[in-house]
């Protein structure tokens, strides 16, 4: 494995060099040298230099498309910073190559993915926090105005970064003229503790901090993305799972309203935030562990980020601690979509959808699923461990997918139950508030990967988003039918980027959402719009809650 890791290194950096004038050789050695194993830089070659606030910016140009990787976005939240919001990045003279991707947020040790095929997409990079920095991909550093897409990733609240393989925006800028920004920010215990209703006044706005480092991402592309070829005047937040619940929190953040224009859901969403009670109930037990008081916060500063995980994880695990937003009545003042959609982004436009069987990313899980097992799934997992009303429930879906085995039954009701709920809920929500569109979706198409287990899971859209179903192809597989799946829903989340309407001339008619005909836009082997596809399910799971 060594001898592989060092011959790819070697590869990667004879092509760097071989496509890089020879006069510029010894400059960028390096620089290339500390990325080798984690960036394939073939065919790449020393890109445009832009002016930001803080100085100037070096990237690579690969595919035709402008590539900064890691540029800072604030400063580093170490010692004084930690726990603190994100502060100014120290400008610089010199000129910065952006050429390498930035430390991910600290994270439980180990975290990996559910799904094999997924981890193959994630770097596993250096761990850190100096991780405030986002990397930008533009098909050009000029004075057009186009469409800005600021991508946040998964992993809840509490894991991943924005370098995964699959979020390479090289492709999305290329084919459909957008500015492509991904971000990095705090996350988990460093992201997420509430400190803000304990000692003095210094910490008062010590809370909720991950999510205030998202805002100063946006900050930072309002202040920035023109010289990267974007408008900022046009900008949409989008993410998946964790994402999206970033994407929704922001649509209820007063400080972010404004700095973005439109937004969308990947299979997640954040409905409702953990109490400021709770949160400062769960600090203090954490401070115990430590044995760190109530007016002694300044020690925390002074702790190793190994001391400070070693007690997050420590047994007795504290519930609902460092895994989510504080509605701490100032960043965040009520939960985010209940009962109302949030009036601070009234007037942005909403996309929000679901794949068919999300958890078949677990695992991935057997083939086969026993007709007691699965009825014991819908009666203790929905009906609330009432067996007559698990098996009339799975009756309906028995009788609705025929031609259906047992594995794909209950997931298909178990996402109907969970994250494709909450993306009918956030689009009902949105109508109900009549200021602005918004769609809903549904991705259905299958993998073959593992043997055709894992359906259409959680995570399997994104490839087609970011049009990477090739760089992706340990999830997607390699049919050639990928390719045009792929091109029509990159083109869809572009237009809505472009102009809040995600219609496009390959694509039929996707119509605004209303809540009397459910219309959804299924994205599968078929494309297209369907009204209320799930009305009966959707009904007797409503029954039950």
């Amino acid at each position: 494995m060594i001898t592989s890791k060092k011959n790819k290194f070697l590869h990667s950096r004879r092509n760097f060099l071989g496509t890089t004038a020879v006069g510029t050789m010894g400059l960028y050695l390096s620089s290339v040298a500390s990325f080798g194993f984690a960036q394939d830089v073939r065919m790449a070659t020393i890109g445009n230099t832009v002016s930001t606030q803080n100085g100037k910016v070096r990237g690579l140009l690969r595919d035709s498309v402008q590539q900064f990787w890691g540029i800072p976005y604030g400063a580093s939240t170490a010692n004084e910073n930690r726990f603190m919001p994100p502060q100014s990045v120290k400008p610089w003279s010199d000129v910065r190559d952006q050429f390498h991707i930035g430390n991910r947020s600290y994270q439980a040790p180990g975290v990996g993915e559910p799904a094999p095929v997924v981890l193959a997409m994630n770097r596993l990079e250096t761990e850190g926090e100096d991780c405030l920095n986002l990397n930008v991909f533009t098909p050009g550093t000029d004075n057009r105005t186009r469409p800005v897409m600021v991508w946040m990733h998964g992993g809840g609240f509490s894991s991943g970064s924005g370098n995964y393989l699959m979020y390479d925006g090289t492709n999305l800028a290329k084919q459909e003229d957008v500015v492509v920004v991904v971000v990095t920010h705090r996350l988990n215990i460093f992201g997420l503790m509430h400190l803000a209703d304990m000692g003095d006044e210094r910490w008062a706005q010590s809370t909720n901090v991950g999510v205030q480092d998202l805002v100063a991402s946006l900050q930072w592309v309002k202040d920035n993305i023109a010289e990267f070829g974007g408008d900022p005047g046009n900008v949409t937040i989008f993410g998946q799972s964790g994402g999206a619940g970033k994407t929704t929190t922001l649509m209820a953040t007063p400080s972010a309203s404004g700095l973005f224009h439109r937004c969308i859901a990947q299979s997640g969403s954040a409905i409702t935030g953990v109490s400021a009670t709770d949160a400062s109930a769960a600090t203090e037990q954490y401070l115990s562990k430590l044995g760190i008081g109530k007016n002694q916060l300044d020690k925390l500063q002074t702790l190793t980020p190994k001391q400070i995980q070693d007690a997050f994880y420590s047994e007795p695990v504290i519930p609902r601690f460092g895994n989510g937003p504080v509605i701490d009545g100032s960043i965040i003042p009520r939960n985010q979509w209940s009962p109302t959609a949030p009036s601070f982004s009234a007037n942005v436009p909403l996309m929000a959808g679901s794949t068919q069987t999300e958890n078949g990313w677990v695992g991935p899980p057997a083939f086969e699923l026993a007709d007691a097992e699965m009825l014991d799934l819908f009666t203790s997992r929905i009906a609330g461990g009432n067996q007559a009303k698990g098996t009339e429930l799975l009756n309906l879906y028995k009788n609705k997918y025929p031609n259906t085995r047992n594995r794909m039954l209950w997931l298909t009701a178990e996402s109907d139950n969970t994250r494709r709920w909450d993306a009918q809920l956030l689009n009902r929500l949105k109508t109900e508030q009549a200021a602005a569109p918004s769609y809903l979706y549904l991705f259905n198409w299958h993998s073959p990967v593992h043997d055709n287990r894992m359906g259409s899971y959680h995570t399997l859209d994104i490839p087609f988003v970011f049009n990477n179903v090739d760089v992706a192809a340990s999830m997607t597989g390699a049919a050639n039918t990928r390719y045009e799946l792929a091109h029509v829903m990159s083109a869809a989340w572009a237009a809505f980027a472009r102009t809040g309407n995600p219609n496009h001339v390959d694509m039929k008619n996707w119509p605004v959402f209303n809540a009397t005909d459910y219309p959804t836009m299924v994205f599968g082997d078929e494309i297209v719009a369907k009204n209320d596809p799930n009305k009966a399910e959707r009904l007797a799971l409503a029954a039950l809650r």
